[in-house]
């Protein structure tokens, strides 16, 4: 297939190494309802297939998380390295951290983002059963305020079969935001059931946003698509929880259902949604997008 060409940037503030879905059995009826490309999702892939991908796609950045459970890393900040270092102006890595060992956790975040640039740290609630309230995640709070990168979680119900309690938006993304204020705070999955109650909190609080990983955008919630038109320009932003889903079906699916659309984003809207405020959240360099399309 033909690349698509560069005409703003695109970031997916929510990507995972291929080879995602074979690493954690519970998201493989989540893989499957997507229609996941299975030689992507349970395949580890090189960062040349990585960047080959983004370029089909028209995606200029992306932010590529490890992933940590209680006893295992699935995927340790070290592997994302191996992309990140690759390409360092194009893919920058989320720290994973293992919540049970608070003290070195600290210590594994500081290092990754203060030595090997990482951006933001995610932690999965439902692999945990930990709501974001529990004082195992205070320490990590702290030390992100102290190294200005936000922190990323999932919010809504979980596909697979775990507790969706820990995804509340009300209380437990609203309780950490009146703690710690000065938290930047990326709710990711926009929080289907409780989108309403995610674009509530983010509306509320200075420092929350939301982002769409893992929902296709024909399948946006209105509250989320009327929240981004309106008072919430600058706090919503794409992504995808790649390999679930596709990059180039996803930038395609944008371009059909929501761009100069009935019921989608404003024109002034969309290139703040694709990439304009992830870059300003999360203090990412901007690419030469000239370069980027010589290079298609």
């Amino acid at each position: 297939m033909a690349a698509k060409k560069f005409q703003y940037p695109i970031v997916d503030v929510w990507a995972n190494p291929p080879g995602l879905g074979a690493a954690i059995p519970e998201v493989a009826r989540l893989f499957a309802y997507s229609h996941s490309d299975p030689e992507i999702a349970n395949k580890k892939r090189s960062p040349k297939d990585v960047i080959a991908w983004m370029d089909e796609a028209g995606i200029s950045h992306i932010c590529l998380s490890a992933w940590s459970r209680p006893g295992k890393m699935i995927f340790s900040n070290a592997e994302v390295t191996e992309y990140t270092r690759a390409h360092p102006d194009r893919i920058f890595g989320l720290a994973a951290v293992d919540l049970h060992d608070p003290v070195n956790a600290v210590k594994e975040l500081e290092h990754y983002v203060k030595v090997e640039g990482f951006v933001g740290l995610r932690v999965v609630p439902w692999l945990w059963n930990l709501p974001p309230t529990d004082p195992h995640y205070w320490p990590l709070f702290v030390k992100c305020i102290e190294l200005d990168i936000p922190f990323l979680t999932q919010v809504g119900h979980t596909a697979p079969a775990c507790p969706s309690e820990v995804g509340r938006p009300i209380p437990y993304i609203d309780t950490i935001a009146l703690k710690f204020p000065d938290l930047k705070i990326i709710m990711g999955h926009i929080g289907y059931p409780w989108a309403a109650e995610t674009v509530a909190v983010a509306w509320k609080h200075k420092n929350v946003y939301i982002d769409t990983s893992a929902w296709s955008p024909k399948y946006y919630a209105p509250e989320l698509i009327k929240f981004a038109n309106t008072t919430g320009r600058e706090k919503v932003m794409f992504g995808t929880n790649f390999p679930q889903l596709g990059w180039k079906a996803c930038v395609d699916n944008v371009d059909e259902y929501l761009v100069n659309t009935k019921d989608g984003f404003r024109e002034k809207v969309v290139k703040d949604f694709m990439g304009g405020n992830a870059l300003r959240v999360m203090k990412l360099p901007p690419v030469n997008l000239g370069k980027l399309k010589s290079n298609l």
